[in-house]
């Protein structure tokens, strides 16, 4: 009888702590595209097709150095507000690429505000959501996306976002690349029992860092997959549409010890 009991308290605690965390239930077959760095094929090849499938996506963008400038490489500030206007979220990868590991939380704070004074500049938005450089992740960043109101930080690689165990400003995920197609088309299978698939792209291809490119056929390939076997495809900030973060930010813990990055 008494384990029944316990059964009982520990089953109403569970569904309690659920229900504080999420707004609703999360749907099986729901990924989220995320893009780092602002690699012009992100504006001219990307999200065109992006639109085409009628899916959402989130744009990380900074001034990569040291060739940022150069626009056939990178984005423009026009194109990133293009993408805003067009519906996809611009968010914020700090202004350089900094890894926020050494950084203090004013050096952090100012990295941030760079982008979100370019973002209000061009009526995109205040961002709300971040994605640590190389995948580099610091406790210490956490105080300061809180205080500055960011709804998620996106980590490393390698396992599905469970929002009921991963604090919000840790969401796990997959990072394409030529070389890993099986593993991606793998990870999308993962999308069910509460568990969400964030995938992170580069440039499509990437014609400066040719070690996180993404080929255009293989690119349009997940689309065209993910479009025939009912995918929704949204942007990371659209997961507070699923989760009450500020909750999720008391109850859950961060946890260094689960995989965070390849």
């Amino acid at each position: 009888m008494k384990k029944i009991i316990v059964f009982i308290l520990v089953l109403s605690v569970h569904f309690k702590t659920n229900a504080q965390i999420l707004k609703q239930s999360i749907p099986d077959k729901l990924v989220v595209f995320t893009f780092d760095d602002a690699p012009v094929t992100q504006f001219t090849y990307a999200a065109p097709l992006l639109k085409q499938y009628g899916f959402g996506a989130t744009f990380f963008v900074c001034e990569f150095p040291p060739n940022y400038h150069d626009s056939t490489k990178y984005m423009t500030w026009s194109q990133m507000q293009q993408l805003g206007k067009t519906g996809f979220e611009v968010a914020n990868h700090t202004h350089t690429h900094a890894s926020v590991i050494g950084l203090s939380q004013q050096q952090f704070a100012d990295q941030l505000k760079y982008i979100e004074d370019k973002c209000d500049s061009l009526k995109i938005g205040k961002p709300v959501t971040f994605a640590y450089p190389g995948y580099d992740v610091d406790s210490s960043a956490f105080a300061t996306l809180k205080k500055r109101g960011y709804l998620f930080a996106r980590a490393g690689a390698g396992r599905a976002y469970d929002p009921l165990s991963d604090y919000p400003y840790l969401v796990p995920g997959w990072s394409s690349l030529t070389s890993n197609e099986a593993q991606i088309m793998n990870a999308f299978k993962q999308a069910k029992d509460g568990k969400i698939v964030v995938i992170t792209f580069h440039g499509i291809p990437d014609y400066e860092h040719s070690w996180v490119t993404t080929p255009p056929e293989l690119f349009k390939k997940y689309l065209q997959y993910l479009y025939n076997n009912h995918y929704k495809v949204i942007a990371l900030k659209d997961l507070a549409d699923y989760i009450h973060v500020k909750k999720a930010l008391i109850e859950i813990k961060p946890d260094f010890k689960k995989k965070l990055k390849d």
